[in-house]
């Protein structure tokens, strides 16, 4: 089997080299070099996690190439990034570089070659009905699979998730056990291509401010100034700065450069029921193509990380997406990723940018 491994650096993707060794398979190792900007081209962890990449080639005695994307990352994903923020919605990078660059860019330069890619994502593949379905971790907290939410069936038909099935101290202890090198070294956070930069920060550098009015939604009352809309997302509380709070986001007019908030520690504009998406992205097949589309059906959802789903149905009415939650969401932001599992949320289906 000629297989392709993703590795970063970090203990996931390096465990699942360990595991798909164990099973006697030898992948080509591959690390995907990407930068914050159209001319930095090295981040602040890269050459730490190159180093390990190559030290974890050498020690099981396998190939290794460093793929440069960097421009295609810019172009593709921070260009879709700066857009959405610039339109006042709430982007997600992370979603469009699996998309495009992990298993776009990469299977259109390298990929093809293989038989399959392998990573370090925790998630799992279901085969069902003769197809292929992306299904969830085991691990609530880890689960990624509304990062892997917008890919298509010709990318989940050529993916390995060697950890998928295991719990994240699960695969802490395999490393140990190992011996591999970065057995205690500590998850990445945040988005990507930042490293440590505040997303907020990168946003201003790139945009700039455009002050606005912040206005109370019930009243009408300017209650202080915004700096930009893109630096605010529907249900935010934290870091907003303005008197006499606590404030929440609960709306942005971009065409007045308004920023709604309402008051209270727990305001009911925080909260919906209903969510709205135009376009609704199945990655392996639509499960309801042969019933007529005003039918409802029961879901599980997520409009963004946490390990917890939300359950409700949903239905298409005159080609719009509607799902109604069985209980109120709070912060349900356009431009986000709403990602539709069953009913079980185990398969999951795909996902969908709210309107």
């Amino acid at each position: 089997m000629n297989v392709a491994a993703l590795v970063s650096g970090g203990v996931d993707s390096a465990v699942s080299v360990y595991q798909l060794v164990e099973q006697g398979i030898r992948p080509h190792l591959f690390y995907i070099k990407i930068g914050p900007d159209k001319d930095t081209e090295w981040n602040c962890t890269s050459e730490e996690d190159v180093e390990i990449c190559r030290w974890l080639a050498r020690k099981f005695d396998l190939p290794f190439n460093i793929i440069d994307l960097h421009r295609e990352y810019w172009d593709m994903v921070v260009g879709y990034t700066m857009d959405k923020a610039r339109l006042g919605l709430t982007p997600n990078p992370d979603v469009m570089c699996n998309k495009l660059i992990k298993f776009g860019c990469f299977e259109q330069q390298v990929g093809k070659d293989f038989d399959y890619t392998a990573t370090g994502h925790y998630a799992t593949i279901t085969h069902k009905d003769g197809l292929v379905w992306l299904s969830t971790s085991p691990d609530p907290v880890k689960d990624q699979t509304d990062f892997l939410a917008q890919i298509d069936y010709l990318q989940v038909k050529k993916l390995m998730f060697p950890i998928g099935h295991l719990w994240k101290h699960e695969v802490r202890e395999i490393a140990q056990r190992a011996g591999l090198l970065n057995a205690e070294r500590k998850d990445s956070q945040g988005i990507c291509f930042l490293g440590n930069i505040d997303f907020r920060d990168y946003i201003k550098a790139h945009l700039g401010e455009n002050p606005g009015d912040v206005r109370e939604l019930e009243t009408g009352h300017k209650i202080g100034e915004h700096r930009g809309l893109w630096f605010y997302t529907i249900g935010q509380r934290k870091g907003l700065g303005f008197s006499g709070g606590p404030w929440f986001v609960v709306k942005k007019n971009v065409k007045r450069n308004i920023l709604f908030v309402s008051h209270g520690y727990d305001p009911e504009k925080v909260y919906k029921r209903h969510i709205e998406m135009n376009h609704l992205h199945f990655i392996t097949a639509n499960p309801w193509e042969q019933e007529p589309m005003d039918v409802e059906h029961r879901i599980t959802f997520k409009i963004r990380h946490t390990p917890e789903f939300n359950s409700g149905i949903i239905r298409q009415v005159d080609g719009v997406w509607r799902i109604e939650a069985d209980e109120k969401i709070h912060g349900v932001a356009p431009g986000q990723y709403c990602v539709v599992y069953d009913d079980d949320h185990h398969l999951c289906y795909g996902s969908g940018e709210i309107d």
